[in-house]
């Protein structure tokens, strides 16, 4: 089944590789949708897939890249909307 991580990462999470670390791991993972840092130093994901993947994205992203350091993941588990074709990089 289809689902939908929205998360949001605290820490050292940018300038950090973080985003093109977790474009990689999503992209393996075989997710759809994006990241992107926010104005507050904290990184946003959404990403739509297999459940299971979802899951493993979000191990993924308490841990990060190797030079991150996640103190807090906020997590948030819907219904998938479809609407994303690829996982990309996004400058908001």
């Amino acid at each position: 089944m289809i689902k939908r991580l929205e998360a949001i990462v605290y820490g050292t999470v940018q300038g950090v590789f973080f985003r093109q670390y977790t474009l990689r791991e999503a992209r393996r993972l075989d997710l759809k949708g994006w990241v992107a840092n926010l104005n507050d130093g904290t990184v946003r994901v959404v990403a739509e897939g297999q459940e299971k993947s979802l899951q493993e994205m979000a191990r993924f992203l308490l841990r990060g890249s190797p030079e991150a350091k996640v103190v807090h993941l906020k997590a948030d588990w819907l219904e998938a909307t479809n609407e994303f074709t690829v996982f990309s990089v996004r400058y908001l």
